[in-house]
């Protein structure tokens, strides 16, 4: 049988033969549109950009603060929805306070889609105490990253320590009188002992705090361009001879009495405030805080809702100063919190009362919490201090119109919160104290 092979001829070019370039094809409309056209394509195109018009234009996130049902907005105050309530967005991570709310999407406050709210860094001075520690736990809450500055005169570890561990919680010992350096988005300036007892202790260190510590955090504020609220106080107003105090009252105080370092102090504050606002463009925001009451008050710290609640769950009598008729207005302390976080994402700069309207004398507070705590309880009269004011009530209608907020937490609904807080502190101490 004979085998043939069969070979492919292999075919070279010639050397001197040059290369040509395949010829390009001429761009024309008629081709271009036959192109789309074919198969559909162009109803694809009209589908896709519908669907993404409906997605951006209905499916955005709401305003800047969660509505209910009926709209009212939502401030409740365990199921507290902060993401939804607070629809704002930083441009870029280190950027300024006020570089970032200029490249916010629309004055309503919507996100794009696709664009995550990114967490701003946040400094709270006094953070450790009462008020502090409740706003620095919403802060958290809400996403943001929180530095707690705070001496500890007042506050206390163990209302902040349930944070330690977070990656987004830092805590700094540290007095605000003396300077401070950070980068941050926002300043809450909280520090300054705010009851009686503490206050008058160092009459002389109070007002270098509010002096000094506010002259300190607003040169931080100018410096890295954040924005800076102020935690002032209804002593501003003093004894009033207004009732109740509007913001526009410039009050009747005593400049030279046993409450002036606390009650000048925080008037000084607000004048630095407003000055480094007009002289230096630094944008502020001022609360002018009324009686606020609710967990983590210090027990003994002096005023009048502690003191009623520590004596009467002690079985001792709740002390009363003068006839018991002066009036105070309490508000719970999630209120006041909520009215901070909204002063400081709005556009004024106060001052606000925040405050609850609702008015009580000193003999009325003593009957509420002796309904709650002990029908038994007692009453001792004590003469009354230097300088106490008369009657005291907020009116909020200015932050009702440009802040939506007023309070909602009544005081037969908030203090037996308190109470419970209380009792769990006071009978743990005295446990402690029998086993030593």
């Amino acid at each position: 049988m004979n085998a043939t092979l069969s070979h492919r001829r292999v075919e070279v070019a010639p050397e001197n033969v040059e290369y040509t370039p395949k010829p390009q094809k001429k761009w024309s409309v008629s081709k271009s549109v036959e192109y789309v056209l074919r198969e559909q394509r162009f109803v694809f195109v009209l589908v896709g950009v519908a669907l993404t018009t409906v997605f951006f234009m209905f499916l955005q996130p709401g305003g800047r603060f969660a509505q209910s049902s009926d709209g009212s907005v939502y401030t409740g105050v365990h199921e507290y929805n902060v993401d939804e309530a607070y629809g704002t967005v930083r441009a870029f991570e280190k950027a300024p306070y006020r570089a970032q709310h200029a490249a916010m999407v629309s004055p309503g406050g919507k996100i794009p889609l696709g664009l995550p709210r990114k967490p701003l860094r946040i400094v709270v001075t006094g953070g450790a105490g009462f008020v502090g520690s409740h706003l620095v736990d919403r802060l958290i809450e809400r996403g943001d990253s929180v530095i707690v500055v705070d001496n500890f005169f007042t506050g206390r570890k163990e209302n902040v320590q349930h944070h330690f561990g977070n990656p987004r919680f830092e805590l700094i010992r540290h007095d605000v009188v003396e300077p401070l350096l950070l980068e941050v988005d926002q300043i809450y300036h909280l520090a300054c002992p705010a009851s009686p007892v503490h206050y008058k202790f160092n009459p002389i260190k109070t007002i270098k705090t509010n002096v000094v510590g506010t002259l300190n955090m607003l040169g931080l504020a100018k410096r890295i361009g954040a924005r800076f609220l102020l935690t002032s106080t209804s002593e501003v107003y003093g004894d009033p001879l207004e009732h109740p105090q509007k913001e526009t009252y410039w009050g009747n105080v005593n400049p030279i009495g046993v409450r002036s370092c606390y009650d000048e102090g925080k008037r000084t504050a607000e004048t630095l405030a407003m000055d480094y606002h007009r002289g230096a463009e630094v944008q502020v925001r001022i609360a002018r805080i009324f009686n606020t009451y609710g967990p983590r008050m210090c027990i003994d710290d002096g005023r009048v809702v502690s003191n009623f609640v520590a004596q009467a769950l002690r079985k001792e009598p709740m002390t009363v100063y003068g006839d018991g008729k002066q009036t105070r207005s309490f508000q719970y302390v999630s209120d006041l919190v909520e009215g901070l976080m909204r002063l400081m994402e709005g556009e004024h700069v106060g001052p606000f009362n925040l405050g609850n309207p609702g008015e009580f004398t000193m003999l009325e507070l003593a009957e509420v919490v002796k309904e709650v705590i002990d029908p038994s309880a007692t009453i001792e009269y004590k003469e009354n201090t230097s300088d106490d004011p008369h009657k005291r009530k907020p009116d909020i209608s200015k932050a009702k119109e440009l802040l939506g907020w007023e309070p909602k937490i009544s005081l037969k609904k908030g203090l037996p919160l308190m109470v419970e807080d209380f009792r769990k502190r006071i009978f743990g101490d005295h446990k402690d104290k029998g086993l030593v």
